[in-house]
């Protein structure tokens, strides 16, 4: 890989409620040592997309480093895309899906290793009607409960289990979706319809085990039932999953239509209510530090 010379750093200054000094601070350190420049964006969330992109498009950066969550990580991926310099995680969100799925370390040092090391993924990334899709989207009862978590005021793995109680009380589960692929249509029944690119949700819920996020398709998860002892087990992040609870069908492409709006969300953010979802993965790839 060439000499790193610039480096561009976008920082979400309120993610996660963390303060980013010490962050920066390393990271300049760090850039010092390369004997490389520094340019710091800040998000303000005023047309960010498009200041990154005009950014990227008047400089010309060795690597870009993003300290925020899974949505900063989404922002920048959309300025980017089909730019191919590579990016590097830094997570400091109130949700690190992704950094989760790509195995990136707690420590602060340890991530800025990997940010200025050699090893770059090809990752796919899914367009889900028209919005881009880094780990997991889904039709159902997890889009309701992030609907219900994002009203709530209590964060973190806690405020998931409190709302999970009337979600799973008041939701009108199961739901009916036809699926739409190359070869077949059929029509199902499930209490959640996934896309996923990866293996976990942000919360570590182990969903997808055979999932990569480089292997050129998507996995279609069909959840038919409410089973508390799957569930569990996708928690302790168990390696195989029961054909009777989840059927899984790897895809490039497929159309989803629901007899009636189902929650939907991307990334672990609430979309809204959808009648009919195309999802494919795109022509793009996004160069990720791992």
């Amino acid at each position: 890989m060439k000499e790193i010379d610039k480096v561009l750093l976008i920082v979400n200054p309120i993610s996660g409620g963390i303060n980013k000094r010490n962050i920066n601070q390393k990271i300049e350190s760090e850039v010092s040592k390369l004997n490389a420049k520094l340019e710091v964006y800040q998000t303000t969330g005023e047309n960010d997309q498009k200041k990154i992109k005009n950014l990227v498009a008047s400089e010309t950066f060795d690597r870009i480093l993003i300290a925020g969550g899974d949505g900063t990580i989404k922002l920048v991926a959309e300025a980017l895309l089909p730019h191919k310099t590579p990016i590097a995680i830094i997570p400091a969100g109130s949700a690190n899906g992704l950094a989760l799925n790509l195995g990136i370390p707690n420590d602060l040092q340890e991530q800025l290793n990997i940010a200025f090391g050699n090893t770059v993924t090809k990752m796919d990334v899914l367009e889900i009607n028209g919005e881009l899709c880094l780990h997991m989207g889904d039709l159902g009862i997890n889009a309701e409960l992030i609907k219900n978590y994002q009203k709530s005021r209590i964060r973190g793995k806690m405020g998931y289990l409190l709302q999970s109680i009337p979600t799973l009380l008041y939701s009108k589960y199961p739901f009916e979706f036809e699926i739409q692929m190359e070869d077949k249509s059929f029509t199902k029944e499930g209490i959640l319809l996934a896309f996923a690119n990866a293996k976990k949700y942000g919360t570590g819920a182990n969903v997808n085990p055979k999932g990569k996020i480089d292997d050129g398709v998507f996995e279609l998860l069909l959840f038919k039932n409410f089973n508390m002892l799957e569930i569990l087990k996708t928690l302790r992040n168990e390696t195989e999953v029961n054909s009777e609870f989840v059927e899984i069908i790897p895809l490039k492409e497929a159309r989803v239509y629901c007899k009636n709006p189902v929650s939907f969300q991307i990334d672990g953010e609430y979309i809204g209510e959808e009648e009919e979802i195309y999802v494919r993965i795109s022509p793009e790839k996004l160069s990720i530090m791992t």
